[in-house]
């Protein structure tokens, strides 16, 4: 429920809690006021007052009965006297607004107050004069003359108003102090609710905004309350992601400079050497001068590879590389990519071969260009790390039931089982002795990278003095 529909019904069921709890205590209070002070007397005057409304109407039937010449009469105006007298009442006979029997002297104006309010009151049987109530009856007669008679009949009412006016009294203390109750009720449910949680929220808002992000913020409160700090505890746990993702990047720029700064002095150095060598003279014959060209150039060749591959891993790393997925079949792509190397393994006097275990083609969706990328990483480090005389690389397709798998085996020397797990890290070589070896140490992290980019897994298997198994697992179509 919304706030503000739970304020305003909180407030109502104050307001109707207030007035229930102040009847029942009203109740309560007439109950043990009649059984303190006299519950007959409270009936003996209740039962008067319906006597004398019983007798007013009475006499009214009678008077209704009777000519208004036969009112005139002595003898009917003392038999009305006694009847009125023993009811404690009063009867006036007026002819055209003129006293002519009274049993007891009134003022003219209250007589007059008496016709025009018993006039204007027709369905009504009492009537105020002078701060007192009265019981009324009036009988009207219509003369053959046009002139008019009116009797009326006058009682006035005695009630006990000192217990009325302590009742209201009571009714009234007793609401204020419900409502003001129910007031505190409603006010300490919303200060548990939503004004103590607003101001830990606030206070937690304030050290994010200075930078603290280790406290974690509570879900408490109702409502809106509650979903606002199920966000704040959102937000703090996303800039503290940010923040640590922030200080990984600039380790991993640090990491990056330091480490391609150390491999890349190695060939900066050789090539000036040999430049510095042939303006020194050294190389004096034109094959020692074309040798140290041609050395200084594959030198160069390899800092621009190296810096290629610093650039790439960073985009990588930096998700700042897009991709173009495309639907692919493997078997074909493969194929082509034993294509692209074959010349060079051929140069390099080892066998590349596919090996296709599918019983039919198999989809996948792939960027051709960037998984080009790592199966030639892995291909060219197969290359380097190879001595053997019949070296041989085979690339093996096969499949599970939701996966194709990619499998690049080679005989080569192995890896230790302590070197696996590490052999994806940036600028990781298995031996510490070819820390020069003709590469930036950026291949397998940049393969483990961009397979990571497809959604798939890299890893690898290896035996020491067998070779070493990496396999691509990548979801099919």
């Amino acid at each position: 429920m919304h706030l503000t529909k739970r304020f305003f019904t909180m407030n109502a069921l104050a307001v109707l809690f207030s007035i229930g709890l102040t009847v029942l205590a009203v109740i309560i209070f007439v109950a043990a006021y009649t059984k303190i002070f006299g519950h007959k007397a409270d009936i003996n005057e209740l039962k008067n007052v319906f006597e004398l409304r019983t007798g007013i109407s009475e006499i009214k039937r009678n008077a209704q009965t009777l000519e208004f010449a036969q009112l005139l009469d002595k003898k009917n105006q003392q038999e009305l006297s006694d009847r009125v007298k023993a009811l404690g009442a009063n009867a006036i006979l007026l002819f055209n607004r003129e006293v002519l029997f009274s049993t007891r002297k009134f003022d003219l104006i209250d007589i007059e107050k008496s016709l025009v309010l018993s006039g204007d009151m027709p369905n009504q049987d009492t009537l105020e004069i002078d701060g007192k109530t009265f019981f009324f009856a009036r009988v009207d007669y219509k003369l053959p003359s046009g002139d008019l008679g009116v009797l009326l009949l006058l009682a006035p009412i005695k009630l006990k108003t000192s217990f009325y006016t302590l009742l209201g009294i009571f009714t009234v203390s007793v609401f204020i102090l419900f409502f003001l109750l129910m007031n505190f009720w409603v006010s300490y449910t919303f200060s548990k609710g939503i004004i103590s949680p607003v101001s830990r929220l606030k206070d937690a808002a304030v050290k994010i905004s200075e930078g603290d992000l280790s406290c974690e913020i509570a879900e408490e409160g109702e409502g809106e309350v509650r979903e606002l700090g199920r966000t704040l505890e959102l937000m703090r746990i996303k800039l503290k992601e940010s923040i640590y993702l922030q200080q990984k990047y600039d380790e991993n720029r640090k990491f990056l400079v330091s480490s391609i700064s150390h491999d890349l002095k190695t060939p900066v150095t050789s090539i000036i050497g040999y430049i510095q060598g042939i303006i020194d003279g050294v190389a004096k014959t034109p094959e020692k001068m074309e040798e140290y060209l041609e050395t200084a150039r594959s030198k160069g060749i390899l800092v621009n590879a190296m810096i290629d591959d610093l650039l790439l891993y960073s985009k990588l790393d930096l998700n700042q590389l897009p991709y173009h997925f495309e639907k692919s079949d493997l078997v074909n792509y493969l194929q082509d990519c034993v294509g692209d190397h074959k010349y060079e393994y051929e140069k390099a006097k080892l066998s590349l071969e596919f090996i296709n275990e599918l019983n039919e083609p198999v989809l996948v969706l792939i960027d051709r260009e960037r998984l080009r990328r790592v199966i030639q990483n892995i291909l060219d480090n197969a290359v380097m790390y190879i001595d053997k005389p019949d070296g041989r690389v085979a690339i093996i397709l096969r499949e599970t039931r939701t996966s194709a798998i990619i499998e690049i085996k080679d005989n080569g020397k192995g890896i230790p089982e302590a070197n696996l797990p590490h052999i994806f890290e940036r600028f990781y070589r298995v031996d510490p002795s070819r820390k020069n070896a003709d590469g930036s140490g950026l291949g397998l992290a940049i393969a483990k990278q961009i397979v990571e980019g497809h959604e798939g897994k890299i890893w690898a298997r290896s035996v020491v003095g067998e070779g070493t198994r990496i396999m691509i697992s990548l979801k099919k179509l």
